[in-house]
């Protein structure tokens, strides 16, 4: 999965899309102007491979993509406080939220937002923070299964992450290798816990760029241990492992770009994410030609079946009640 530079696709990104080793396309802001032309773009990218996986970052708070013309999601965060007060209107919120979320991607042929966010909570992290619902296991794990159910709901898969937790680390995985210290009993009684509660919801996983030295030499995306060992084997999940982006600086201690593709996979991702660097992407492409890697086939489970809303959302009686909802409680 790799991503385009701008708001329309270039005849020589149309040509790389076209390329048997390329099963995806990751949208970011810069991809962004209006909904006109996101349509337009979505539809040239389909008529260019309509097999590809089409994906976003569509959280809500600081991570949300399309903004001018959507609707503005809060943070997951801002559900913390509410549960706090009430349980069952908090769950029913994390639902509104994630189907409002879903749906409105949706109706523009994207196939998912990775999402939901489990890693817990810490005000000090650099890059996750508000993103988590929360800093305890039980609240999180609450929460978190509501939204998948809302994700569900709309037609869309969820994908957890950042696998086995990344909310308590304080460094950024964009500018460093994290290391977590803490023993194995506390990693995987909190975070690991937490993916452990949810696994039975979960359509796809995405591990973090984390090093935990008390269970794993390697950081997690690169890890056979906790990939196939303790996710595949110990939590018996089935569904599809994505390599984070592997041009952040936390996965380049592991060699040039075929080296980190390499390695990813033989851990036991499915799909390697390269975004932000053409000539990395490329590279990835030409090695996986170049050893005829074999594709994986549960991807295809992981396209969009929208709800019947999609067709007219904003004119659904659902969306009127959803948005209201989140608006009043959350805004």
């Amino acid at each position: 999965m790799l991503d385009i530079e701008g708001l329309q696709l270039a005849n020589e990104e149309a040509e790389l899309l076209q390329r048997p080793e390329v099963g995806g396309l990751i949208l970011f802001s810069r991809n962004y102007s209006d909904p006109k032309q996101l349509r337009e773009l979505v539809s040239s990218v389909r008529d260019c491979n309509a097999e590809l996986l089409i994906a976003v970052d569509q959280e809500g708070g600081r991570v949300q993509r399309f903004r001018e013309g959507f609707l503005q999601l809060p943070p997951l965060h801002a559900l913390a406080a509410i549960y706090a007060e009430d349980k069952v209107q908090a769950r029913e919120l994390a639902h509104c939220h994630a189907w409002l979320m879903a749906t409105e991607i949706l109706q523009y042929d994207i196939d998912l937002s990775f999402a939901p966010v489990l890693d817990l909570f810490n005000e000090e992290s650099q890059v996750i923070a508000d993103r988590a619902f929360a800093a305890d296991v039980d609240t999180t794990t609450d929460l978190a299964r509501a939204y998948i159910e809302g994700m569900h709901a709309a037609g869309m898969v969820a994908t957890g992450k950042h696998y086995p937790g990344h909310g308590t680390v304080i460094a950024d995985s964009h500018e460093t290798l994290p290391v977590d210290d803490r023993d194995a009993d506390a990693i995987l009684s909190q975070d690991f816990k937490v993916f452990a509660n949810c696994v039975d919801l979960l359509d796809a996983i995405m591990p973090a760029h984390v090093k935990y030295p008390a269970i794993d030499s390697e950081s997690a995306g690169f890890s056979s241990v906790w990939i196939q060992q303790k996710l595949r084997g110990q939590l018996d999940f089935e569904g599809v492992v994505f390599s984070d982006d592997l041009s952040m600086a936390a996965a380049r201690n592991v060699g040039d770009a075929a080296q980190r593709a390499q390695q990813a996979l033989a851990a036991g991702c499915d799909m390697v994410l390269v975004c932000n660097d053409r000539s990395a992407a490329i590279e990835v492409a030409d090695y996986l030609r170049a050893t005829d890697h074999p594709g994986c086939h549960a991807l295809s489970r992981l396209r969009a079946s929208p709800c019947a809303e999609t067709t007219d959302l904003y004119n659904s009686t659902r969306w009127e009640t959803a948005s209201r909802t989140l608006e009043e409680y959350l805004n």
